[in-house]
């Protein structure tokens, strides 16, 4: 082939056919860069099967491309002469194939976004960023939403989203007369052994050899790879995005905030590793549950909360990820410095909720959002455990989680280190919610009932002293005013064994 007209570099996380570095692409005069580099697969050490999914679904995208006439330059992680980086990569194509431009995709992280903004004066060739249109709100159109706002509010982004979108809406009014069905969704859920099964995939020969290459590679990650059955194409990963619409959906409004020890994943939907790495494309996604509604397949509170997840959740954090990096990652309203305790890394712990909640996401790599807001993060927050620790985790441990997603919901949604710039209060709960969510609490070692002591549960010895030390602070939030009362109101003897109960117990952490 002669020297290609433009190199296309096309990032782990951008696997679309639709993708716009390809939409003009001539497979006759320019050629696709793929490669799979160390540097991205430890800069946190990811858990093994968010390793292997994207190796896996990478290596099928490139046989896709190939066969629509592409010529992909694929480095796999093992070859010989890696350079380990994305930069060292390009470095080296370019030097090899001698293009007359590079052109990406705008990365979803910002500090992939840093390096691509230096290769041009690098490497002395011109670079065409182009913006990442799979998604629905542009970086502009959030800044201009967002412009002149004390405090950002998804569900008023969300409501100019349903309407951008035409998504549930009759003329200019929402279907139903309502824009948010969320005080429906809020039933305990039971097991169900007529419950359908979720879709899992038997590893092909090359899912085979990235497993191999991953144990091999990456065996000090947390995970395993046993049993693993990822769409790792775009086709298999619309099986996954049909059944949902088909079996999950009608019931998967109600008990979407359920927890069961016996099932992990009950009726969540399973796509948010094929959207955010590009198999699915997220507005499709939600015209199929906007039309499971229209023909009576699916109830209106199910299928609204589904697109508030994708057309409000998804985009919302999106744009304000991209308009307060890089300061965003250093949030910390409440100073908090504790470690993360080992158990997060094990699950070993008593207490149920986090040790079922942490052993299903070493298992799967997932754990859906209620477990990760009101267990492993509303305890790291009552704790006082790191913010930038918890971010951290969060982004390893989770197949779904890039950081453009996973920073702002961890930051402001989960520990609340962003002091309201995202969410209206902090999610702080005692025991009582995932008591009255789960049914974790009748086998868990510690009394849900009980507010001090040794056997009450940590939530409820954790939750009192996270209001008392953070006084000041959360005197600034609106919404826990009536908490903050509450605690004003007790003795001063009565604030001090609370604060000296929560101490006894984060001392054995």
């Amino acid at each position: 082939m002669a020297e290609p007209r433009t190199l296309i570099l096309i990032l782990g996380d951008q696997l679309s056919l639709s993708l716009s570095s390809l939409k003009d692409a001539d497979p006759a005069r320019d050629r696709v860069l793929m490669c799979e580099v160390a540097e991205e697969a430890t800069y946190v050490r990811h858990h093994k099967r968010k390793i292997a999914f994207i190796f896996s679904a990478m290596r099928h995208f490139a046989e896709e491309l190939r066969q629509k006439g592409f010529d992909v330059r694929y480095t796999r992680l093992d070859d010989e002469g890696n350079a380990g980086s994305f930069g060292g990569e390009v470095e080296r194509a370019i030097a090899a194939l001698r293009p007359q431009r590079l052109r990406v995709t705008e990365a979803g992280e910002w500090r992939v976004m840093e390096m691509i903004r230096s290769w041009e004066a690098l490497f002395g060739l011109p670079v065409e960023v182009l913006p990442d249109d799979r998604f629905l709100c542009s970086h502009a159109q959030f800044q201009s939403w967002a412009e002149g706002r004390a405090s950002l509010r998804m569900e008023y982004f969300y409501r100019e989203m349903r309407r951008r979108t035409g998504l549930l809406m009759r003329g200019d009014e929402p279907e139903g007369r309502r824009w948010n069905f969320d005080a429906d969704n809020r039933q305990k859920a039971e097991r169900d052994l007529f419950r359908p099964s979720h879709a899992q995939f038997a590893p092909d020969a090359i899912t085979l050899k990235v497993l191999e290459l991953v144990e091999r590679r990456f065996s000090n990650h947390i995970g395993s790879l046993e049993g693993f059955g990822f769409a790792v194409t775009r086709a298999d990963a619309q099986t996954v995005a049909d059944g949902f619409i088909r079996d999950f959906l009608p019931e998967f409004g109600i008990k979407q905030d359920a927890m069961l020890s016996a099932d992990p994943f009950l009726n969540h939907s399973l796509v948010s590793f094929y959207i955010n790495i590009g198999f699915l494309d997220p507005l499709d996604l939600c015209r199929a549950a906007e039309r499971a509604y229209h023909e009576g397949l699916a109830p209106l509170n199910s299928v609204e909360g589904f697109i508030r997840q994708i057309i409000g959740w998804r985009e919302f954090v999106r744009g304000v990820y991209w308009m307060t990096m890089p300061d965003y990652a250093q949030s910390n309203f409440f100073d908090a410095a504790r470690p993360l305790p080992d158990f997060y890394w094990t699950g070993d712990t008593q207490m149920n909720c986090l040790s079922i909640t942490i052993k299903d996401t070493i298992r799967h790599a997932y754990a859906h959002h209620i477990q990760r807001l009101m267990v492993t993060g509303n305890f790291a927050m009552l704790a006082g455990i790191d913010p930038r620790q918890v971010h951290e985790w969060y982004l390893e441990v989770y197949a779904d989680a890039y950081e453009w997603v996973e920073l702002p919901n961890v930051l402001g949604m989960s520990q609340f280190a962003d002091g309201g710039l995202l969410a209206s209060k902090p999610y702080a709960a005692s025991g009582a919610y995932i008591d009255r969510m789960s049914d974790y609490c009748g086998d868990c070692r510690y009394d849900v009932t009980a507010k001090t002591g040794p056997d009450a549960c940590p939530f409820n010895r954790l939750y009192w002293d996270f209001i008392g030390r953070n006084i000041d602070r959360l005197g600034r939030v609106p919404r826990l005013q009536p908490v903050v009362r509450n605690w004003s109101r007790m003795s001063a003897d009565r604030q001090a064994l609370l604060r000296r109960d929560a101490q006894d117990f984060l001392d054995t952490l």
